[in-house]
């Protein structure tokens, strides 16, 4: 669900000599609640988280907004509007403080073009993109709200982060009604704690209880 990528971030921090930042590669901060990334602007760096938590979303011409990933350390931001030279395609928001390496738009394109390893980098990372959001959808699109649901606890159940009930809706795609609707039905079923997001049951009742949603 958090997506982190230590290998990139190990690279900028350790592969990069001094000499080779200077100007180019710097660090900052944004407080919860600050855009490292603009949906439809432009943009002067990319962006390599190095602590906290930010979202990625897309809002909607309806003013809607549906949550792509939530990012955390090692994840690049914008590194396919330098590739594809196009405004932001998603709003980055940090949800708590967040830090990132900021590499200016021009040595990014340079290190692309003249550094494999970057280059190795950057295609594992778009591929396990593109494996996590097929899988995702299709599961979503598959199945009904109560699984992705379930899905989607499970693993927060692992996390030792807290997220907003709006957040969770956003990326499940769904209404903070029709979440609380299908909240409210896993409670009743005693599958979800009362108070708490928590999973209410072992780990092979609830791989049963997902084999027969599939079913």
């Amino acid at each position: 669900m958090i997506h982190t990528n230590r290998a990139i971030l190990t690279f900028i921090e350790n592969q990069l000599t001094p000499a080779e930042k200077k100007d180019r590669v710097f660090l900052q901060t944004w407080p919860a609640g600050g855009h490292l990334l603009k949906q439809g602007q432009g943009n002067k760096y990319v962006f390599v988280q190095q602590t906290g938590l930010s979202k990625v979303h897309i809002t909607e011409d309806n003013g809607k907004d549906f949550i792509v990933q939530f990012l955390g350390e090692g994840e690049l931001l914008g590194e396919i509007e330098v590739i594809q030279k196009t405004p932001n395609l998603t709003t980055v928001t940090a949800l708590t403080e967040v830090t990132a390496w900021c590499i200016t738009t021009d040595y990014f394109a340079y290190l692309i073009t003249h550094n494999p390893e970057l280059n190795r980098l950057l295609l594992l990372s778009l591929a396990h993109r593109l494996n996590q959001t097929s899988a995702r959808a299709s599961y979503q699109q598959v199945y009904p709200a109560e699984y992705a649901m379930l899905k989607l606890l499970s693993v927060l159940a692992t996390q030792q982060t807290s997220f907003a009930k709006k957040d969770l809706a956003d990326y499940l795609g769904v209404s903070v009604r029709s979440f609380n609707r299908s909240l409210k039905q896993l409670r009743e079923r005693s599958i979800v704690h009362p108070d708490s997001f928590d999973l209410y049951i072992e780990r092979d009742v609830f791989e049963r209880l997902m084999r027969e949603y599939g079913e």
